[in-house]
């Protein structure tokens, strides 16, 4: 597809005509100039006894100076091993305690914490291994249907003969040591008892010397991105990049020591370990893990009986939540705020939350792993459409632009363009990757991050659809969020996603893949009628299908691109598909 000024932007009124879409946000609340360990135990020592983790499915509940204890006694483990600034240590779990007290106690030792996708399998694995270099890796021992321990075993045979912590593996060079989250001690690993006891043999002064290196622009993370074509690209992130979007992520909601924020999104993403973990410890509010993977009965069971005050989650989430045939039944009076991101919000779901899940201040999130990753969020004050039907604006200290993508330049307000993000939450860098570092950071450093959007006179902006996800159906600029959104107006509709397949004539055709509410039928007349008189006719889907869920990452984001390509082999399009285009 080719990108012309055209197809991306709208002439400009007279009214603003010299108003383009940009925006900074300005902020009397001072950035941290602090590494991520002395914030934590900055908080530690001022909310001693207030609640820091509950892990449900473990039945652990830890108070902030019990939870400092732990994270200390695992820093000290780790330094015991060996491990070095700067090396790099892989965890592989679904949310757990452990994987909090990992995460503090290598931003301690200035370890660079590496996030691996809970669905990974080998070859995945083995690549975010290698590519990272990691030194050392935390695994729990098993997660639905993935057996951790014995793909990691298949990697490394040599497992099986070596001693704990002198792996020496063909597959995985790099790989020293690996911990296993069990009391059951395997040849060749350690168990988190066996880690946790080697703490006593590093002093809390050692510690300290350690802690005292940490520079706050210290790389201190790496999350890889899922992309849908080649190998996943380390974003890697500085204690600075995402301590701060915690803070600013917390500060937003209004979080206190008083507040309990459920946290049922995965820990390895940064939803999870940024604006969940990094937000609650700057704040001294509670972390609340409901279970190891998303569970709607668990999230409704965990918020009615720990009083959350705030409530995480992607769309799908709060779908699912909503749709438990007893969640009439809970609860939910104590929420107050919460956080839907991760993925474009609809904005009738917004409109049940706020309603049926008393959650008032909620707040929509925008952003992506590389901008640590919260670019524009609501606010608790906004006029109500403003609070369902954008993303929000501007971060306090970051900078949004919208640019047509051809050309680079600021389109107008209301115009359609890319969006792209400077500031202090920026990554540094994809590891060891400088091409596809200088592809996505231009050399002002903006981050362009694929995402259509539009920006108003106010500042609010909207996400109209990813640049690969436009449709362009017989010269007709189609964005399927827009219908989407129609879609979700059908009382029968419970989730709804709209995908572009091949048409020889149009040179694109409109699908709906469409989930209906518990208990009900539809056909695909009756969809397209509803359609018919109220959108334009060449917005209505040519093609209905209905399922009971659409493919998409652990962490809730719908992978259009196997729609597409599912679409296209279910319709027989394939020879429209081959057709070349300039």
């Amino acid at each position: 597809m080719t990108v012309t000024q055209e197809t991306l932007s709208t002439a400009p009124t007279a009214q603003n005509e010299r108003q383009w879409s940009y925006t900074n946000g300005t902020s009397d609340v001072p950035l941290l100039g602090l590494a991520i360990g002395d914030m934590f135990d900055q908080t530690a020592e001022k909310y001693p006894d207030r609640p820091a983790l509950i892990a449900r499915q473990q039945n652990i509940r830890l108070s902030y100076r019990e939870l400092q204890a732990q994270v200390n006694q695992c820093a000290r483990g780790l330094l015991h091993l060996g491990i070095r600034k700067g090396q790099r240590v892989g965890i592989w779990s679904p949310n757990r305690s452990e994987w909090c007290i990992t995460q503090f106690a290598t931003s301690k030792i200035g370890a660079i914490l590496v996030n691996i996708n809970p669905s990974y399998r080998m070859q995945e694995l083995e690549y975010v291994l290698n590519q990272s270099g990691c030194s050392a890796l935390v695994i729990a021992p098993q997660f639905k249907t993935s057996d951790y321990t014995g793909m990691v075993k298949s990697l490394a045979p040599e497992l099986d003969t070596c001693e704990a912590g002198q792996l020496k593996a063909a597959k995985l060079p790099a790989l020293t040591t690996v911990i296993r989250l069990s009391p059951e001690q395997l040849p060749g690993m350690f168990s988190w008892d066996a880690l946790m006891a080697m703490g006593d043999n590093i002093s809390a002064e050692a510690l300290q010397a350690r802690q005292r290196e940490q520079e706050f622009d210290d790389a201190i993370n790496i999350q890889y991105t899922s992309g849908t074509t080649g190998f996943p690209k380390g974003a890697t992130l500085s204690h600075h990049n995402i301590l701060n979007n915690g803070y600013f992520v917390g500060n937003l909601q209004n979080l206190t020591y008083e507040d309990s924020v459920c946290i049922p999104v995965p820990l390895y993403h940064c939803f999870g370990m940024v604006m969940g973990n990094l937000a609650c410890i700057t704040r001294g509010a509670a972390m609340v893990y409901p279970s190891e993977g998303f569970e709607p009965l668990a999230v409704l069971q965990t918020v009615q009986e720990e009083h959350c005050t705030s409530l995480y989650g992607v769309p799908t989430m709060f779908i699912g939540e909503l749709d438990h045939p007893d969640f009439a039944k809970f609860d939910l009076s104590s929420l107050r705020t919460g956080v839907m991101a991760g993925s474009p919000c609809p904005v009738e779901v917004m409109k049940k939350v706020i309603a049926l899940m008393h959650m008032e201040e909620v707040e929509i999130c925008y952003g992506m792993t590389e901008t640590s990753p919260v670019s524009t969020q609501t606010r608790i004050d906004s006029p109500l459409d403003k609070r369902v039907g954008t993303v929000g604006v501007i971060q306090p200290h970051l900078e949004v632009k919208i640019v047509n993508p051809a050309t680079g330049q600021v389109v107008p307000i209301g115009a359609t363009g890319e969006l792209c993000t400077r500031g202090y939450s920026v990554m540094l860098g994809y590891w060891n990757n400088p091409t596809a570092t200088a592809n996505a950071i231009d050399q002002a450093r903006w981050m362009h991050t694929g995402d259509l959007a539009t920006m108003d006179t106010e500042g609010y902006i909207n996400i109209v659809g990813r640049i690969k996800d436009m449709i362009i159906r017989g010269g007709e600029n189609v964005y399927p969020r827009e219908i989407e959104e129609f879609l979700y107006t059908h009382p029968k509709i419970s989730d709804v996603q709209v995908i572009g397949v091949p048409d020889a004539k149009n040179g694109e055709e409109l699908r709906a893949w469409i989930k209906l509410k518990p208990g009900v039928e539809a056909t695909p007349e009756e969809i397209r009628d509803f359609c018919n008189g109220q959108i334009a006719h060449y917005k209505v889907p040519r093609y209905i299908k209905f399922v009971s869920e659409f493919p998409m990452t652990v962490t809730g984001k719908i992978q259009k691109y196997l729609m597409r390509q599912q679409s296209t082999e279910e319709l027989g399009l394939q020879k429209d598909a081959s057709i070349k285009t300039a």
